[in-house]
């Protein structure tokens, strides 16, 4: 998580106890967010220059508490199944525990401060980047090029963000999708173990005797 202190701090926790289903990030007006923190409303200026800084840092605040989690339970997985069955586990559990930040991720990646929008977008392609990175230093799908590893990378992190809101408003639905989340991710990796394979490898796989 980012080392925030004092006012800042303040007003990024404001910020996420104010954030509801029907209310953005940049809705939020400086007056109620200063309240909100215990703090004149002067406060802020010293802290950010406009609300599209304050965006980012609540952005940053909300990536690094949830991408340190995640990399650790990648870095110990044996198989990429496990994988990705922590790594959903742990992401749809912090959807879960933090609606509030989930909440700003969905809205501002497509909400309308192009500087909101850009930053998230390099968030998650960070975080895209990491994830490649712990695969391959892992070996952990042994034969799949590093460029198409990224791709799918990139691919799993937009999906599960796609389906954070839906994990949290749906409670009956839950398990259902952490399963298609984990089918997802685990069907990418497998066709791209196949796209290595050449015509001969395919029909002895096609006729080899199912395992028992």
């Amino acid at each position: 998580m980012q080392r925030l202190a004092g006012g800042k701090l303040k007003l990024v926790q404001a910020a996420l106890r104010l954030i509801t289903q029907s209310r953005s990030l940049t809705s939020l007006g400086l007056r109620e967010l200063a309240r909100e923190a215990g703090l004149n409303p002067n406060t802020f200026y010293r802290h950010f220059r406009n609300l599209d800084e304050f965006g980012l840092q609540v952005l940053g605040y909300i990536a690094e508490d949830m991408k340190a989690g995640v990399r650790q339970l990648r870095q110990m997985a044996d198989s990429s199944e496990q994988a990705s069955h922590d790594t959903v586990t742990f992401v749809y559990h912090y959807f879960l525990a933090n609606p509030a930040a989930t909440t700003v991720a969905v809205r501002e990646l497509h909400g309308p401060s192009p500087v909101l929008r850009r930053a998230l977008e390099a968030q998650l392609d960070a975080s895209a980047r990491e994830m490649a990175e712990d695969i391959l230093e892992r070996g952990l799908v042994p034969g799949v090029d590093e460029v198409v590893v990224q791709e799918i990378s990139n691919m799993t992190i937009r999906y599960i963000l796609f389906r954070a809101m839906d994990y949290i408003e749906k409670p009956e639905q839950r398990e259902r999708i952490q399963v298609e989340t984990e089918r997802f991710i685990n069907r990418q990796f497998r066709g791209a173990l196949i796209e290595e394979l050449d015509s001969g490898q395919i029909l002895a796989l096609k006729q080899a005797p199912a395992a028992d």
